[in-house]
């Protein structure tokens, strides 16, 4: 008995160093983005997070001047957080007890999806009204770490596991269907289309694939840069990713190799991570350490 009740007691007291710890320091950068003579130009570096701690995971509104983006406060807890670039204004869109993470305005523009992470491991994927509100959960039977929306009813997810991997969900009849496995964590509909990009990391060079909406086939778009997995989509259908403190920019089927993209001059970045670029093509927000 004894045994058992130190087994619980441990158990405890290690959730509560999990839910304890910080998440690492990372600040969101709002870019304009123009392609110009073959090249990417960015200016007007903005921090949209210019404080100590957690921000993250930015998606843009596709047709208003927003950012949604995870922001953690002084506990480690998560809420999103909606920027304005055009007032320059911040509002949280939750504020919960429990954590949220990779907002993503759902198709019919009504809602923000999120992971939902509870305090007991689950992860559900859920979704808030866009004005505020409460939530609504979409899956709570699967560990969904980040998703992508093809359309009103269908999901991709990231799931966690061993390995982690990808599904295709259907919201209609909560149905889904595994896809690939040894997946990245950057999902994304390629613009224009409703294919579904992910990275395949089930080899030592790890590669960008596309799923056609038209039969379900999957092809290799081309190779990441080396153990980089975050990547963005422009309208145009350029990819743009990070090894870390550049950009760099390439165009599949055109381009033979990764082009630099260079940042105003006195700005460097490290420890780049996520990137995604609006709708129109002349913004991208990139996440950096602080």
């Amino acid at each position: 008995m004894k045994k058992i009740i130190l087994s619980s007691l441990g158990v405890i007291l290690i959730q509560a160093l999990v839910f304890a710890q910080q998440p690492p320091g990372t600040d969101i950068y709002l870019f304009d983005l123009a392609f110009k003579k073959g090249k990417f130009v960015l200016t007007n570096a903005v921090n949209i997070s210019d404080r100590k701690g957690y921000d993250n995971q930015p998606f843009f509104h596709p047709d208003k001047p927003l950012i949604y983006y995870t922001s953690a406060d002084e506990e480690g807890r998560t809420d999103i957080l909606v920027y304005n670039y055009a007032s320059n204004e911040t509002q949280k869109l939750t504020n919960t007890p429990e954590r949220e993470y990779s907002p993503t305005v759902t198709p019919d523009k009504k809602f923000i999806s999120c992971i939902i992470q509870r305090d007991n491991g689950a992860q559900d994927l859920g979704k808030y009204p866009i004005d505020g509100g409460n939530a609504e959960i979409i899956i709570d039977n699967l560990t969904v770490g980040y998703h992508v929306w093809r359309d009103d009813n269908t999901l991709f997810l990231f799931v966690l596991g061993q390995p982690n991997t990808l599904h295709e969900y259907s919201v209609a009849d909560k149905t889904d269907k595994i896809i690939s496995q040894n997946i990245g964590r950057s999902l994304h509909r390629v613009p224009g289309t409703t294919n579904i990009s992910f990275v395949d990391k089930g080899s030592a060079e790890w590669n960008i694939k596309k799923i056609k909406r038209k039969d379900g086939t999957i092809e290799t778009v081309g190779k990441t840069l080396p153990g980089r997995e975050d990547l963005t989509w422009t309208p145009g259908g350029k990819i743009i990713m990070s090894d870390g403190v550049k950009l760099f920019y390439w165009m599949p089927g055109k381009s033979k190799d990764w082009t630099p993209i260079y940042f105003p001059d006195g700005l460097s970045l490290s420890g780049i991570t996520r990137l995604t670029v609006n709708a129109k093509g002349n913004k991208i927000a990139v996440v950096a350490n602080e």
